[in-house]
């Protein structure tokens, strides 16, 4: 720097030089300040040079020759004197003046405004280094810098140079130890109870939360951790992670998951929401992002992507368990009131969730399909499939505390009738009321979910639902032979007509058909019932269902009628006395009724009405037999007034009873005389041996008449 100013330094040489040899008496410009007047080389003739330089040495270099602790600071670029950067800014006569008087301060307003400061009470450390606060603001310059306001400095005293900024400097150690770095380690400059650490914020800064905090809260004596082992640098441990001092209220998964992310350890995660300034962990300022809330198990996808944190996090909970509950996202019940009411807390849907039968987008429409009904007491089958949800679960007429609005669906009955109306208006119930139960009630006995026409063939047995056996004829004709179809249906939607609808109310086979017979075997003294095959009474005593016409028991014609088929009548056919009718009757008949039981209903009798007696003739009288009308039972001395005795009993009728022309039977033909005849001997022998035969006197009465 020197050689640097060589030419300036000549030049200002011839120029002294030239004012001397000019003016060579001329004297000094004034006097010069005290702090240079009191050194001895200062007097004499040279004592210009040494201030104001020679040869080769400009006034500002010979200034640095005798303050060297500013030379040092410009080599250095330390202090005040080491930040002026130009050459003019180095200039000492800048800021620092002479000859000005014995009472001159050559440290002067003038030289703190050279630097950049109105005035010395504006100096601000900062510029030097060192950042001033707090108590050090109060203190008068004198107070650290002791020379401060001193008029005149001995030579090697220094007016604020020399010190050091270890607070040692000013402070006594209350420690006795050698700590490192030093106090400002823990203590700042507003007051020495106020701890702080200028190096704390590499490790924790030491704002928000942690501001407040006593240094012993962190720093327990006898613990790792006491400040006396932290200040020395071989003692020093790892720094702390937060789940070190602070308990972590999250769920494992979602620490592990977000010190993953963040490359961390899981102790020292939380940071990733939590920063230093937030004054505590419920910090309004906390955001948390969709992947990071996808790190609680719960993703924030459609619909809840638009929901507000508050709807779900209540923020009136101070307890963080109550207001953060570590939600799966399959518990929807966690947020959501159950509509159900706790209809499905138990049963064969509990513990399935409401994910079983919701979309996770929306409740409405619900996924309960047939395959999930299924489970239920009463699977959909059929028909039971088309019919909408609503008609077997309604929504209840009032909003029940527990049941909320939801519609019964537990509650809903398995029973048919519980939505079906009994179409036979209880008619089996005397019948199901011995029967065993069955799943979904009477009706499944004989119906099937597809249609109330569909009844299984093996379900329904007519004779033990009716007490009418349904065989044969009957079969064959079909069900709406005797229920005959409705145009429109009843209110229970029954078109199946009713029996009593077409015939009356049922009272056997009479119900149905009229009775050929006109009640002639139902007279008190013919049987109500027989057992033969069973208890059959009516028309089933004698017709079985295949055919009016088959009796497989056969018909006892003597027991019914009164009149014995036997003989010649055993062998007859029906059709003999019952004569084949070419229509029906009205009531149904094919053949004639009988003539009657008498022989004469049947039979001409060829005794042109000779044995009639009170209108009545008693055939059977003498015809016992049935094979033959020639076989005859008489008794002629008890069955008439004439006995044969001995003389007449080889005789031959026909000696007696001869063929009187005056007996004249329906067809026109003779009839042989019985009765009455002359019982006298001479009516028959006279007076000669040849038999005379007479009629009585009152056969000849009868024939007059």
């Amino acid at each position: 720097m020197r050689h640097a100013h060589l030419g300036i330094a000549l030049v200002s040489v011839l120029a002294v030089v030239s004012i001397a040899v000019v003016d060579g008496r001329r004297t000094s410009p004034g006097p010069i300040a005290t702090v240079h007047a009191q050194l001895d080389d200062m007097e004499g003739g040279d004592s210009c040079a040494l201030c104001h330089g020679g040869f080769g040495t400009s006034m500002s270099e010979a200034c640095l020759d005798c303050h060297a602790t500013i030379e040092a600071q410009f080599e250095e670029r330390d202090g005040l004197h080491g930040l002026l950067q130009t050459e003019d800014e180095q200039v000492c006569s800048r800021c620092h003046a002479d000859h000005h008087g014995a009472g001159f301060a050559v440290v002067s307003v003038r030289s703190f405004r050279g630097s950049g400061f109105e005035e010395r009470d504006a100096f601000e450390h900062a510029r030097v280094g060192f950042d001033m606060r707090g108590e050090h603001l109060e203190l008068a310059c004198a107070e650290c810098h002791t020379n401060a306001d001193a008029h005149v400095l001995r030579e090697g005293q220094l007016r604020f140079l020399g010190l050091e900024q270890d607070c040692a400097t000013c402070h006594a150690d209350p420690h006795e130890d050698d700590r490192e770095p030093g106090c400002v380690q823990c203590h700042g400059q507003e007051s020495f109870d106020l701890l702080e650490s200028r190096d704390h914020a590499r490790v924790l800064p030491l704002e928000g939360g942690h501001a407040e905090l006593a240094c012993l809260e962190c720093h327990a004596e006898g613990s790792p951790y006491a400040l006396d082992r932290v200040s020395q640098p071989s003692l020093r441990l790892a720094p702390r992670a937060c789940l070190d001092c602070h308990d972590s209220p999250h769920m494992d998964a979602f620490v592990e998951r977000s010190a993953r992310v963040a490359r961390l350890t899981t102790g020292a995660s939380c940071v990733t929401c939590h920063a230093a300034e937030h004054t505590e962990f419920r910090d309004e300022r906390i955001e948390l992002s969709a992947a990071e809330h996808a790190f609680s198990g719960f993703p924030l996808a459609d619909p809840h992507d638009a929901a507000d944190c508050a709807a779900c996090h209540d923020p009136e909970q101070r307890d963080f368990a109550r207001r953060y509950p570590g939600r799966d996202a399959d518990s929807c019940e966690a947020c959501h009131d159950d509509p159900h009411g706790g209809q499905f807390e138990t049963g064969e849907f509990a513990g399935d969730g409401c994910l079983s039968c919701h979309a996770r987008q929306h409740f409405a429409p619900n996924l309960f399909d047939v395959t999930l009904h299924e489970r239920t007491a009463l699977p959909l089958d059929a028909s039971h499939r088309e019919v909408d949800c609503a008609s077997c679960h309604p929504a209840p007429d009032h909003a029940d505390s527990e049941l909320l609005a939801s519609p019964l669906f537990r509650e809903a009955s398995d029973q048919c009738a519980a939505c079906h109306a009994d179409a036979h208006d209880g008619f089996f119930d005397a019948q199901t009321a011995t029967m065993p139960d069955i799943a979904h009630g009477d009706c499944a006995r004989c119906h099937v979910p597809s249609t109330f026409a569909d009844v299984a063939a093996d379900a329904f047995d007519h004779g033990t639902w009716t007490r009418l056996d349904v065989r044969g004829a009957h079969d064959q004709a079909g069900c709406h032979a005797c229920h005959v179809l409705a145009d429109t249906p009843d209110a229970s939607g029954r078109t199946f007509g009713r029996v009593e609808e077409h015939f009356g109310t049922f009272e056997g086979c009479a119900s149905c058909h009229a009775d050929p017979h006109e009640g002639g075997f139902d007279t008190p003294a013919l049987p109500a019932l027989v057992t033969v095959r069973g208890n059959e009474n009516g028309c089933e005593r004698c017709h079985v269902q295949t055919s009016f016409r088959t009796f497989p028991e056969g018909f006892e014609h003597g027991a019914w009628t009164g009149f014995v088929l036997d003989g010649k009548h055993a062998d007859a056919s029906c059709s003999a006395c019952h004569t084949p009718l070419r229509r029906p009757t009205d009531t149904g008949r094919t053949w004639k009724r009988a003539l009657g039981n008498a022989c004469a209903d049947c039979h001409a009798s060829p005794h042109a009405g000779q044995f009639v007696e009170d209108g009545e003739a008693n055939c059977a009288r003498c015809h016992q037999s049935a094979t033959s009308f020639t076989q005859l039972v008489f008794r002629h001395e008890l069955d008439s007034r004439f006995a044969l005795g001995e003389a007449h009993r080889d005789v031959d009728c026909s000696r007696c009873h001869v063929r009187d022309d005056s007996l004249v039977n329906g067809d026109g033909s003779g009839a042989i005389r019985y009765r009455p005849i002359e019982r006298s001997c001479t009516s028959c022998h006279g007076d000669h041996d040849e038999p005379i035969h007479r009629p009585s006197r009152r056969a000849e009465k009868t024939e007059r008449r």
